[in-house]
C-alpha cells in the first residue's frame, strides 16, 4: 500500500433472527452506533431462512407466513433508514457458519451483530460461527433479564417459579426500563425493496397456512399492546380465564417473532401501573406474572439444555407407561373427543392458529392424563399449528400440565373438563362458536361429555347414529383413576 492509499473501510452486518423489529432492538442499535464511529463503514442487514431446519423444528406454516410478512415489512423499514437488506436462504443451520464466513470476507464485514437465542440448536449454530472466526457480537434481549442473571443464593437457576419471580422483581425494580428508539437513518432512503418470498413449500399436518387474519407490523403490535394495557389489563385477573371474553393481550405471536420486545411490554405496563413490580396488589401484577413465566421458561431452557431435546425435566417421568393410542390422539387433534370444551378448544387452534391459555391447560391435561398420551405428542402438534409457537413456552406449558416439568402441577391434579367448561364458559358461548353442530343443545348438556347409553369406558366408540357429534372417548372418573395409577411413578419417595 502506498503512502497515498487509505485502508479499505470495514463494514458491519446486522443479522435479524427472533427480533423482527426496529424499535428497542439492542443489536441493531449497537450495529448503528458502531458504524457511526467507523469512518466510511456501512451497515447491511440480513435474515437467514432455513426451511429444513424449520421443518425439523415443526414450525407451523401459519407462523412461517407470519414471519414472511414481517420480513417484508422489516425490509421496508430498513430502507427508510438507508440500510440495505438481503434475504438469505440456506437449507439448515449447518450451512450458516461457512456462508457467513465467506459473506463477511467478500464484503469486508468486521462485526456481525445479532440477538442471542436460548434454544440449543441456535446456541450451537452461534458457537460454530464463533469457532469459524466470524466476529459475532451477541446481545441479550429475548428476556428483560438475561438467562444466568436471576439465580438463588447458591448461584444456581431456580427450579420453582415463585422464588424466581420474587428475585426477578427484586432485580427489575432496580433497573431503568426504557425501550430504545428506532435508530436514526444512516443514509438517504433506499428504493422500495422487492417483495420477499420464502421459496420452499412447507409440509405439515396443518391446513392453515395464511396468517392474514393477524395484523402484521410493529405499529400494529404496539397498538394491540397499548389497547390491552389501557383497556383490559385492569380486569385481566378476572377475565383472563374466560375464552369467550376478549380479555387477554393476544400479543404472543408478536413476542414469539420479536416484533415486540419484553422490555416494551413491561415498560408499557409500568406506564399504566408504575407500582406493578413492587406492589403485590397492583391490578397489573397478574399480567406481569405471565411475562415473568415467559422469562422463567427461557432461563430454564438455557440452564437445562436437555429441555430442547424433549427430555422430561423430572426424570422420574421416564418411567411413565404412556398408552399413546393413535386413534384417540387423532380424535383429540381433530376436536372429536366428545368433550365439548376440549373439542371447541382444538378447533380454535386448527382454525385460527391460536388457543386461549386456559384452554391450552385443559386440552393438555386431557391428552396427558385422561388419555395417557405422551406430552411430547401434544407439544409437537401445538408447534405444528401455533402462530405463536415458542419452544420455551410450549415445552414449559406441556411439561407443567403433564406433571413432569419444572414447578409443574402435581401428577394427581387432573383437570375435570366438565367443571372447567361449566366454570369458564358458563353460557356456552365459546363452545357454540366452534361447535355449531351443538347450537341446539341445552346449556346443561353442552358442558357434559356426549356419553353413550352404555359407555365403554376406555375404547373409542362409534358415533351415535342420530348425532353429528362423537361420543366421549373416555369416561372422566374412570380415566382419572387410571391416570392416578399410571402417573403414580411421579410420586416422590
Amino acid at each position: 500500500m502506498s503512502d497515498n492509499q487509505t485502508p479499505a473501510a470495514k463494514h458491519a452486518l446486522m443479522w435479524f433472527r427472533q427480533d423482527l423489529r426496529l424499535t428497542d432492538n439492542q443489536a441493531l442499535t449497537a450495529a448503528c452506533d458502531w458504524v457511526r464511529q467507523a469512518p466510511g463503514a456501512k451497515l447491511r442487514a440480513i435474515y437467514i431462512a432455513t426451511p429444513n431446519q424449520w421443518l425439523s423444528h415443526d414450525m407451523a406454516p401459519i407462523q412461517i407466513d407470519f414471519i414472511q410478512r414481517h420480513v417484508n415489512l422489516l425490509a421496508q423499514g430498513l430502507a427508510s433508514l438507508g440500510i440495505e437488506f438481503e434475504l438469505i436462504q440456506l437449507d439448515s443451520f449447518k450451512e450458516v457458519p461457512a456462508f457467513l464466513a465467506s459473506y463477511c470476507e467478500k464484503l469486508g464485514v468486521e462485526r456481525v451483530f445479532a440477538g442471542r437465542e436460548p434454544e440449543i440448536n441456535e446456541q450451537k449454530r452461534d458457537q460454530a460461527c464463533l469457532d469459524t472466526g466470524i466476529p459475532l457480537v451477541l446481545s441479550d434481549e429475548h428476556c428483560l433479564l438475561p438467562p444466568g442473571t436471576v439465580l438463588n443464593l447458591s448461584g444456581d437457576m431456580y427450579k420453582v417459579f415463585t422464588p424466581f419471580s420474587r428475585k426477578w422483581r427484586e432485580i427489575a425494580a432496580k433497573r431503568a426500563i426504557f425501550p430504545l428508539a428506532v435508530p436514526a437513518p444512516l443514509g438517504p432512503m433506499l428504493p422500495e425493496p422487492k417483495p420477499i418470498s420464502f421459496k420452499e413449500r412447507f409440509q405439515s399436518t396443518s391446513k392453515l397456512t395464511s396468517s392474514e387474519q393477524w395484523a402484521a407490523g410493529e405499529g400494529q403490535a404496539k397498538r394491540i399492546l397499548t389497547a390491552f394495557i389501557q383497556q383490559k389489563a385492569q380486569d385481566y385477573k378476572q377475565d383472563r380465564d374466560f375464552p369467550a371474553l376478549d380479555g387477554t393481550s393476544v400479543i404472543s405471536p408478536y413476542l414469539a417473532l420479536g416484533v415486540l420486545s419484553p422490555r416494551q411490554c413491561i415498560a408499557a405496563l409500568l406506564g399504566r401501573f408504575p407500582e406493578v413490580i413492587v406492589d403485590d396488589t397492583s391490578p397489573g401484577r397478574t399480567w406481569l406474572n405471565e411475562l415473568i413465566w415467559r422469562e422463567f421458561y427461557r432461563h430454564l431452557l438455557v440452564a437445562f439444555p436437555d429441555l430442547s431435546k424433549g427430555h422430561n425435566f423430572n426424570r422420574q417421568a421416564d418411567h411413565v407407561q404412556w398408552r399413546n393410542n393413535q386413534a384417540e390422539f387423532l380424535a383429540w387433534c381433530e376436536g372429536k373427543t366428545g368433550y365439548p370444551i376440549v373439542d371447541a378448544a382444538m378447533r380454535q387452534l386448527n382454525q385460527t392458529g391460536w388457543m386461549h391459555n386456559r384452554l391450552r391447560m385443559v386440552v393438555a391435561s386431557f391428552l396427558t392424563k385422561h388419555l395417557l398420551i405422551d406430552w411430547r405428542w401434544g407439544e409437537r402438534y401445538f408447534r405444528q399449528h401455533l402462530i405463536d409457537g415458542d419452544l420455551a413456552a410450549n415445552n414449559g406449558g406441556w411439561q407443567w400440565s403433564a406433571g413432569c416439568g419444572c414447578d409443574a402441577q402435581p401428577y394427581f391434579r387432573i383437570f375435570n373438563p366438565i367443571s372447567q367448561s361449566e366454570k369458564f364458559d358458563p353460557d356456552g358461548s365459546f363452545i357454540r362458536k366452534y361447535l355449531p353442530e351443538l347450537a341446539s343443545w341445552g346449556i346443561k348438556r353442552l358442558h357434559q361429555p356426549n356419553m353413550q347409553k352404555t359407555p365403554s369406558l376406555f375404547e373409542v366408540p362409534m358415533l351415535e347414529s342420530d348425532s353429528a357429534y362423537p361420543c366421549a372417548i373416555v369416561e372422566h372418573n374412570a380415566a382419572r383413576a387410571r391416570a392416578l395409577a399410571v402417573l403414580g411413578v411421579l410420586k416422590k419417595a
